[in-house]
């Protein structure tokens, strides 16, 4: 079964008719709602970063305070919360590794498991270490927790460019090619009335297509792409809302009516400076992730045999 949706057609202001299936209505509508609020993925990025950053810096102060010892009741219980916190991790791989236990949950759960016990395991072995280490071994073990736990993050922040949100399906280099597409063909219909604002999008566009060919050849061109985005959408916005509003002063709109049409404008340029920028660094990320894949699994064996060794040697001696 189909049902009908009105589609607006940008350059003339009328709707077409076509049709979705079930199922691709479902997609076509999350698509929708991280296009529509772009900055709300944004702003969550920014609080889960600042909130672990919080974490991590309240543990060394507690830590430091040194109010009980790693040998206490109390440290050991966190050592031991904090391990198997750890070893809990591994869950999630081997989910994805064995059919068996896919039918067990949501992939969706799992990951957001594997993420808090990603930041819940680290914290109380800070917590139960109280930053005092009596060995080499338990040096070793510190260090390579804090690297898997770095690389945890990265690993999320390149997995989050390379997929549709944080729980979404891998993107394709097509299917942003394409929304992109029809973002330059809307951009130019809409954008008439500013073409100062169409020559600051397409200086961008070239300058973002040179940026995916070259990849990281030139990595300062690359990292600086997103802040050379920030800075043309502020251009634009203003210069638009500047052209908007003497195109309302002169045909006499309302004031919400040039507010709307502002908005619209201002979502355009954020929407096509989004999508270009997304295309020009999405090989780069995906290499990246791939190495990160390479990097991030003998970090962990290095942290699974030297917590053994840390274990072994606490209850040994």
């Amino acid at each position: 079964m189909t049902l009908p949706v009105r589609k607006p057609d940008m350059a003339s202001g009328t709707e077409q008719q076509t049709t979705l299936t079930p199922s691709r209505r479902a997609t076509a509508a999350n698509d929708a709602g991280r296009r529509a609020h772009p900055g709300r993925h944004r702003v969550r990025e920014a609080i889960w970063l600042i909130t672990i950053v919080l974490l991590v810096a309240a543990s060394i102060v507690l830590a430091r305070m040194r109010w009980y010892s790693a040998g206490s009741e109390l440290g050991y219980d966190l050592g031991l919360a904090g391990g198997i916190a750890m070893l809990l991790l591994f869950l999630y791989p081997l989910r994805k590794r064995f059919r068996a236990l896919a039918s067990f949950g949501k992939t969706r759960f799992w990951f957001a498991l594997h993420m808090v016990l990603g930041i819940a395991g680290p914290l109380l072995i800070i917590l139960h270490s109280t930053l005092r280490f009596g060995s080499v071994n338990a040096i070793v073990a510190f260090a390579s927790m804090a690297l898997v736990a770095a690389s945890g993050v990265v690993g999320r922040f390149l997995y989050a460019r390379i997929h549709h949100g944080l729980y979404g399906r891998r993107a394709s280099l097509a299917e942003l090619r394409a929304q992109t597409g029809v973002e330059a063909a809307t951009m130019h219909s809409r954008l008439a009335f500013a073409p100062g604002v169409e020559a600051r999008l397409a200086a961008f566009g070239a300058l973002a297509a040179r940026v995916e060919k070259d990849g990281l050849r030139y990595p300062w061109r690359f990292f600086t792409l997103g802040v050379r985005a920030v800075f043309e959408r502020l251009r634009c916005n203003r210069e638009v809302a500047v052209r908007m509003r003497a195109l309302a002063a002169e045909h006499h709109w309302a004031s919400a009516k040039a507010r709307r049409r502002i908005a619209s404008r201002k979502a355009l340029v954020a929407d096509y400076l989004r999508g270009t920028l997304r295309v020009a660094q999405f090989h780069v990320f995906e290499r990246l992730f791939s190495w990160w894949h390479v990097l991030h699994v003998p970090l962990v064996y290095m942290l699974v045999l030297s917590a053994i060794a840390h274990v072994v040697a606490v209850h040994m001696y």
